[in-house]
């Protein structure tokens, strides 16, 4: 795949939009690819250029990729205004429960919903997902979804006014460590050591709720990229934080690239064995 400016907008050409309507509610869905599915769901302020990069990346491993249009403007570098102005309507949407412990997002039915649905359109053995920031614990509650069967928790976020708290149900979440164990399956998970929004105490609880089947990693800050950053990265985020997009360094070697590497290498085990 050549290399495209991150700081330019992304005209998604290559991927094919879809109107997909599930549990009565239409979404934009971006497809691309062949293989077994793997839904990216975007962080915030939505998907730039630096989620469609990766989203190629999962494509160009073997796998149709589902990107789910959630927040903000599709293939947008937003100004860090636009990008709090996204931020701020996610967080009073009825969708998302940004402030709220120990509930799971409404949006999440629907997100299941598409699981089901890649599943039955691309066959093989399941589907794989990645949340990201703001999207990042719905990967794990999507596990309630039969078809699910590979999920990256990437920086999440959720939710906002509680470190040590978890954006799904208890009960929710007894049911995804019982069929995690039941399928022997596990959860990937990424942070950074210094990210603001997602805390030891997130990985922590992670932890404790779901025993050695959720599988943390924390990068040192110093792999965090700290150019040409995005105005919404470097104004608002303000820390390392984005593993796999913003915060990736595009060269062989770097702890970021292991990280991209290890997600697609978990999603073509369980994907493609």
């Amino acid at each position: 795949m050549s290399k495209q400016s991150m700081n330019e907008a992304d005209s998604l050409s290559d991927f094919t939009a879809r109107h997909i309507t599930l549990n009565d509610s239409s979404k934009v869905v971006h497809v691309t690819g062949s293989g077994p599915a793997v839904i990216v769901m975007t962080e915030m302020p939505g998907i730039s250029p630096h989620v469609a990069r990766f989203a190629r990346w999962v494509r160009d491993a073997g796998f149709t990729v589902y990107m789910p249009s959630l927040f903000g403007r599709d293939g947008a570098v937003p100004s860090a205004d636009e990008g709090k102005a996204v931020f701020q309507r996610a967080c009073v949407s009825a969708e998302f429960r940004a402030l709220s412990a120990n509930q799971s997002s409404p949006v999440t039915q629907w997100l299941r919903a598409l699981a089901r649905l890649a599943h039955a359109e691309c066959g093989g053995p399941g589907v794989g997902a990645i949340g990201m920031c703001f999207t990042g614990n719905f990967a794990l509650t999507m596990m309630l979804e039969p078809a699910m069967i590979a999920p990256v928790l990437s920086q999440p976020t959720l939710p906002l006014n509680d470190p040590a708290g978890l954006e799904i149900a208890p009960e929710e979440i007894a049911l995804v460590r019982q069929r995690l164990e039941h399928e022997d399956l596990t959860v990937l998970a990424y942070r950074f050591a210094g990210d603001r929004f997602c805390k030891a105490e997130r990985f922590a609880a992670y932890s404790q709720a779901l025993g050695e089947r959720f599988i943390g990693r924390v990068l040192p800050d110093s792999a965090a990229n700290k150019e040409g950053l995005a105005p919404f990265f470097e104004h608002v985020v303000a820390s390392p934080h984005s593993v796999v997009t913003a915060h990736l360094i595009d060269e062989a070697g770097q702890p970021t690239i292991a990280a991209r590497d290890e997600i697609l290498a978990f999603f073509t085990h369980r994907l493609r064995p």
